[in-house]
């Protein structure tokens, strides 16, 4: 009588984009996958990105697109050779799903929405077999058993193999709490704190530039920081600092200058279209009667915010002169002091080290048949779809080195 086929069980821990796929790989691999997740339906941050336009990837060359990775792309650049920008529109084509790419660059759903899709792949889980685990929060291990708190109290169970994509720490409402951190530090699993990524921070506006300018755009402005050439853009000045689109792409650097100076400068550029010869010979133009604010305004179309920012930023004296008032606007110093808090950050950097992991499978070196994939582990990017596109070739990545651990290989 011929041996029954044992088909592996693993468990994918997290219901994230990483998670998810991961979940998707394994199955085609040919293991039985269940997935858990602590709240009560998978992809709740992955909707939350969605809900302004659903930003997939992008669609700039390849070289350019490794490059966002900053520090990490030799670490990160193996999982996107297997699942780079292209095959993440195939697959998303293969969901039913068209896409297009916007003027930036940036590669969306036709219809800019996150839902559509989740459902579709969703039902594809469902159809390939995937178990979904709701509301079992992940406690740790018991022996070799895994234990989850579950709406039926503390329970344990046993896998061949587990996949980790628990996330990182920004968010913590909608699940990625960094609360599998002691969990890991408990295994001897090398993690480097969770830090905030894409992110606001602070500068100490006067309570008056507050009052009148909290919630502004900065719109056709550029800025310059240590290290990095000038980028133009838009950013938010909030109640406490600066926000938005533009300051998170500079957000590492800022992050990292204020850990080791206490403080960080950025320039802004408030007149980016004008050349500093053109903005010279403006600003000291005769102005009659007029203020120089209304100067500013019919000359260099310098208003609102930015006429706050130069005043806010500038000594009366300094606003007076031409000569310094004329260099401010091509080049105003703005000091920030701290990020904001990392459950306000659009992601998170830190996290499991890639000194802990199998480069080539991303299984933890202390625990054989354990993997990481997505935020959890210590990579990070700017927002332009950059972030997903790793989260998703992770989960592919690390669920192709289970399969390989498990002697699966066939689908993947």
């Amino acid at each position: 009588m011929p041996e029954a086929i044992t088909i592996p069980r693993v468990a994918v821990i997290g219901g994230g984009p990483a998670g998810l796929m991961a979940a998707e790989v394994l199955c085609q691999g040919g293991a039985r996958v269940d997935l858990f997740d602590a709240m009560p339906s998978v992809g709740r941050k992955f909707l939350l990105a969605g809900k302004g336009g659903m930003n997939i990837t992008h669609s700039e060359p390849k070289a350019d697109f490794i490059a966002r990775y900053g520090s990490r792309a030799p670490d990160v650049a193996p999982w996107l050779a297997q699942f780079d920008a292209q095959a993440v529109r195939d697959w998303i084509h293969g969901l039913g799903v068209e896409t297009f790419i916007g003027t930036s660059g940036r590669v969306f759903p036709t219809d800019m929405k996150a839902a559509p899709l989740l459902r579709a792949w969703l039902h594809r889980l469902r159809e390939a077999g995937v178990q979904f685990h709701m509301r079992h929060r992940w406690l740790g291990w018991d022996g070799e058993a895994l234990r989850f708190a579950g709406p039926d109290g503390e329970t344990t169970q046993r896998f061949d193999a587990v996949l980790l994509a628990l996330g990182g720490g920004s968010w913590a409402r909608l699940g990625s709490d960094g609360a599998w951190v002691p969990l890991l530090a408990e295994k001897q699993v090398a993690v480097a704190p969770l830090v905030p990524s894409n992110c606001g921070f602070d500068g100490g506006w006067s309570a008056h530039f507050s009052s009148r300018h909290a919630g502004a755009p900065l719109t056709t402005v550029a800025v310059t920081a240590r290290g990095v050439a000038k980028r133009q853009g838009q950013f938010v000045v909030t109640a406490t600092g600066v926000e938005g689109s533009l300051i998170y792409a500079l957000s590492a650097g800022l992050r990292e200058q204020i850990a080791q100076d206490g403080s960080a400068t950025i320039h802004l550029d408030l007149a980016p279209d004008f050349s500093a010869q053109r903005v010279h010979d403006e600003v000291s133009r005769p102005r009659g009667a007029h203020s120089m604010s209304s100067h500013l305004q019919s000359r260099l179309g310098i208003k609102g915010v930015k006429s706050g920012l130069l005043r806010e930023c500038l000594t009366a004296e300094q606003f007076g002169d031409t000569g310094q008032l004329a260099q401010a606007i091509k080049m105003l110093p703005v000091v920030l002091t701290k990020a904001r808090p990392i459950d306000e950050a659009i992601s998170s950097a830190g996290g499991v080290s890639f000194d802990a992991v199998d480069p080539h499978t991303l299984m933890l070196k202390a625990l054989p048949g354990v993997f990481a994939a997505g935020e959890m582990v210590d990579w990070e990017a700017p927002t332009g779809g950059y972030l997903l596109t790793a989260c998703f070739a992770s989960g592919r990545f690390a669920a192709r080195g289970a399969l390989a651990w498990l002697g699966l290989t066939r689908g993947t």
